[in-house]
């Protein structure tokens, strides 16, 4: 409570029929005498969530044998003969109708294969469509990817693409695919600009898989790409055949209402019976917790799964470690010191100990499933707090392997006090509620830099479309919705837009107009590169026409999207040894702060320290990861207002990041993996600062000059680089209102050996293409008058408009930058080619 922040703290409670007048809270201090506050909680007026929950009964159904599918290629991609009593139940629906689909069952009991019926109903009958297939994580994606690519894709010879973070297909891999594979935030990206892009409006089917992940931290986008397909069909009056896929639901019947799944449609089988013993452990501090449940959990394996593989799950990937050590010495002093260990293969018990993103992404399923503690530790809120209900049923539901179970377990470990929270919701199915509310500023920008929201009543009529929408009158209370009328609804609705758009026009993302609103620079950046407007309102604020390199580096680890950078227990430590490391100071009084711990991690990339634990190596991944989108949002803020200086510097930092190396500290020939100090001194001694200057040089006269390094090996790493040629000519064109000049630029990598586009950045974690940005301006006056982007693979042609006035020629540049090299920039004088071409007419 140092800091006079506001302290978030959870607290479940019973509560019985009829409902207690009200909890009293009292806090009290723990050290100061009378320093005590009090607050009472009513319950009256409180609407609280249906009671009952309707299940679909699983019918007993004779088996539906594969032929029943009617097409023996069909029939050759499954390895069984008949389905099972789930899958029997809603074939008819999923393979001889065009219905919508929520399909609410147990992990493991083939939903997969649910949804590929449906894909093949589709290839059948509208073989010209597409089927996107939505997965909540990047593994499970992979998984699929895999999957799939084995069986359906090469036996159908179909067409399929992913879009991770990882991955992003271009626009032809697109336009020919059959099925696309997305992460909710690729889809959404990619679905915004909607009008333009003709393969979006080809999607026939749209399956989602783990749908109940609408409550968890990422379901405002899976609402919102819902939502916006749903209207995308409305708009187009193309249908788009919605298959929802989801552990069983509480609420199901709203889901399937926003889904447009009628009676028929919707299948919400009981969650699977598991036995499932909840220990509780008294404990007030975590990590003695954590450690006194190792001795259980060994017990829990000699009971339940003696022989059979066992998965633990835990916190942290430091937890795991020291899970493991522990059962390690528990097998050693019984009498089996060998129980985990290099038995002959037929004798092996595997016991994998993993944290709780393995349940989401790795088919893995054991006999027994430990769940070791129901917490994590949380660093944005730098506080312990509980797992989604989901991940719980979803670390479970890897209890029993349908192929060699007749039934799983899995054992809870919880804090003593949560014990009766999980005892009701692990056998009750959880509701659902959306999470959109607190996330609308970034979806409502989106939608009105693509022209969907262009005033108040559109983005009223656009909340109507989400999940958000359904679940208002049900649960209000959870909403402070305080009045149920229609009437209510509306002015709550109107409310709501009201706010967003005042802090859109706060940031300086839209402008309004009375009723109507418009996008303006800020927020089309914060839309096109998928970030917040809250980031690019602060670069707004931040960045001016001659920023350092220092002063960016600090804008850019400022960026909301580092808000979520776990700074686990105890690593401010770190940071502090680290930060007397590095060249430039951070805030000391911060350093549980994830933007000053993004901060270190990019100046000890730059510097190539060593990193003090490997989750920091993990950290630094998803840093670079990121970083690449912000700072191009930062060069297009600099560029648009035509900041030369700034936009030249912003491209630099990208250069850092991508080769790991200072700009204006090491020398550019660092680039090369073979480079030492002394080579780089003599080549200096030498007058050769840069890679670009090396490539120039002939191989037997590089050989004399660097005497005794093996010029062979140099050789080799220089073949890593283009050497590029920039031809210009200035051509005028006589327009409606008078003529105007045209600058047309040719350019052509003249090592022949090198015709991949793909850069070498072996200290940037992914792989990425080569790109160059054109740049028009005046050194001398430090203004930008135009940009461009371009990638090529040997050779390209352009052109940019020159500006009109004969005043702006004077000084001006082409100058050529490099998004990936250092050093590799290229300053060509239009200025002269424009007189030229004057004295020759």
């Amino acid at each position: 409570m140092a800091r006079g922040e506001p302290q978030k703290l959870s607290f479940t409670v019973p509560i019985f029929e009829p409902h207690p007048p009200q909890y009293f809270i009292r806090a009290v201090s723990d050290s100061w005498l009378q320093a005590e506050a009090f607050y009472c909680i009513s319950f009256q007026n409180l609407p609280l969530p249906q009671a009952r929950t309707s299940h679909t009964e699983l019918l007993d159904l004779k088996p539906l044998p594969v032929t029943a599918l009617g097409n023996n290629i069909y029939e050759a991609l499954y390895n069984f003969s008949h389905f099972n009593p789930i899958q029997t139940q809603i074939f008819h629906v999923l393979y001889h109708t065009d219905n919508n689909v929520l399909l609410g069952a147990p992990t493991g009991s083939g939903k997969t294969i649910s949804a590929e019926l449906a894909m093949l109903r589709l290839f059948d009958t509208q073989p010209d469509m597409k089927v996107i297939y939505i997965a909540p994580l990047k593994a499970i994606v992979r998984e699929r990817m895999t999957d799939w690519k084995n069986g359906l894709v090469s036996q159908l010879g179909k067409k399929m693409v992913e879009m991770t973070g990882d991955y992003t297909p271009d626009l032809m891999a697109l336009l020919s695919a059959d099925i696309i594979i997305s992460t909710p935030e690729k889809w959404d990206g990619i679905s915004r600009n909607w009008h333009t892009r003709s393969y979006v409006t080809k999607v026939g089917l749209m399956i989602l898989d783990e749908i109940h992940l609408l409550g968890a931290d990422r379901g405002p986008i899976l609402e919102v790409i819902v939502s916006r397909m749903r209207y995308i069909s409305s708009q187009t009056e193309r249908a788009v055949r919605f298959i929802g896929l989801s552990t069983a639901l509480a609420n199901a019947g709203d889901l399937a209402d926003w889904l447009g799944v009628g009676e028929v449609g919707l299948f919400n089988f009981k969650p699977s019976v598991r036995p499932v013993p909840l220990e509780g452990y008294p404990g007030k501090f975590y990590c003695p917790r954590m450690n006194s449940m190792n001795k259980p959990a060994y017990a829990a394996i000699c009971t339940h799964s003696p022989t059979k593989p066992v998965l633990i799950f835990v916190s942290s990937r430091r937890q795991t470690r020291l899970t493991a050590l522990d059962l390690i010495q528990f097998a050693a002093s019984d009498e089996h010191p060998r129980q985990f260990l290099n038995l002959p293969e037929e004798d092996l018990q595997m016991v994998l100990v993993c944290t709780s993103t393995l349940a989401w992404g790795v088919n893995l399923p054991a006999h027994l499933v430990i769940i070791k503690g129901t917490e994590y530790y949380d660093g944005k809120s730098k506080r312990y707090v509980d797992f989604p209900i989901t991940d719980i049923l979803q670390m479970m539901g890897r209890a029993g392997r349908p192929q060699y179970d007749q039934h799983g377990k899995a054992v809870i470990l919880v804090h003593e006090p949560k014990k009766s929270f999980y005892k009701k919701f692990l056998y009750e199915p959880f509701p659902v509620e959306s999470s959109l509310r607190d996330q609308l500023h970034n979806h409502f920008n989106a939608e009105i830099v693509s022209g969907t929201i262009c005033h108040k009543e559109d983005a009223v009529h656009y909340l109507t479309w989400t999940y958000l929408f359904r679940r208002l009158s049900v649960n209000p209370a959870y909403y402070g919705l305080e009045n149920t009328e229609a009437a209510g609804v509306s002015s709550y609705l109107s409310r709501l837009v009201q706010n967003t758009f005042e802090d859109l026009e706060d940031s300086g993302c839209i402008k309004m107009n009375e009723d109507s609103v418009e996008p303006i620079m800020l927020g089309s950046i914060a839309s096109q590169y998928y970030l917040s407007y809250m980031t690019v309102s602060m670069f707004g604020s931040n960045i001016g026409p001659d920023t350092s390199l220092e002063v960016f580096l600090h804008i850019l680890s400022g960026a909301s999207e580092y808000d979520e950078l776990p700074v686990r227990h105890n690593e401010e430590n770190y940071n502090e040894a680290l930060s007397q490391r590095v060249r430039h100071a951070v805030d000391k009084h911060r350093l549980d702060d994830p933007h000053v711990k993004t901060n270190l991690l990019f100046q000890a990339h730059f510097s190539q320290l060593e990193l003090p634990i490997s989750d920091y190596a993990t950290d630094l991944k998803s840093v670079l990861d990121q970083s690449i989108r912000i700072i191009q949002a930062m060069i297009d803020i600099c560029a648009n207002s035509g900041w030369l200086s700034s936009s030249i510097t912003c491209m630099h930092l990208l250069q850092m990041v991508m080769q790991g190396l200072w700009f204006d500290q090491d020398s550019a020939l660092r680039m090369l993996p073979c480079m030492n100090d002394d080579l780089v001194g003599l080549l200096r001694k030498r007058g050769i600062p840069s890679v670009q200057q090396l490539l120039d040089i002939p191989k037997a006269t590089l050989q004399t000059m660097i005497g005794n390094f093996p010029v062979s090996r140099l050789y080799q790493d220089l073949q890593h680089f283009p050497k590029i040629q920039v031809k210009l000519r200035v051509q005028r064109r006589d327009t409606e209102g008078g003529e105007s000049l045209t600058l047309n630029i040719r350019m052509e990598k003249t090592n022949l050996r090198r015709n991949s586009s793909r850069a070498f950045a072996p200290r940037f974690p992914k792989l990425k293409d080569e790109a160059w940005w054109l740049v028009l301006g005046n050194t001398s006056t430090s203004e930008l008058y135009a940009i461009k982007r371009v990638s090529f693979t040997d050779r390209l042609n352009t052109h940019m408009e020159l500006p009109s006035s004969t005043t702006t020629v004077q000084g001006m540049k082409l100058i050529v930058v490099s998004d990936c090299y250092i050093g590799f920039e290229q300053e060509h004088s239009v200025e002269g080619l424009v007189h030229l071409r004057n004295r020759n007419q």
